[in-house]
């Protein structure tokens, strides 16, 4: 069983395709939740009808799955404040 600690460490590293910080880094990845060899991720999107979002969401189930655990998800919305601080790390961190 990994610990709630262990799966974050274990995602700390994915980053966002077009932004040049972490899921973690830019609140996607809200929090972990676990639970045996279960591991629920929240995610938050600043905006609905995110193009991307199931990469995204893929792109952490990936290296969970492979530790052999279940992936499960939830998907919020940020809060205003956490939006701001997305579009600010957006501004600086954009790749294009």
């Amino acid at each position: 069983m990994k610990s709630k600690k262990e799966v974050l460490e274990l995602i700390s590293d994915v980053m966002h395709p077009a932004i040049n910080y972490s899921l973690r880094d830019l609140g996607i990845v809200k929090d972990v939740n676990v639970d045996e060899n279960n591991a629920e991720v929240i995610f938050a999107f600043p905006f609905t009808g995110i193009p991307i979002a199931n990469a995204l969401v893929n792109s952490i189930a990936k290296p969970i799955v492979a530790e052999g655990l279940k992936f499960e998800y939830k998907i919020d919305l940020m809060s205003p404040e956490e939006k701001d601080k997305f579009i600010e790390m957006e501004t600086v961190g954009w790749k294009g």
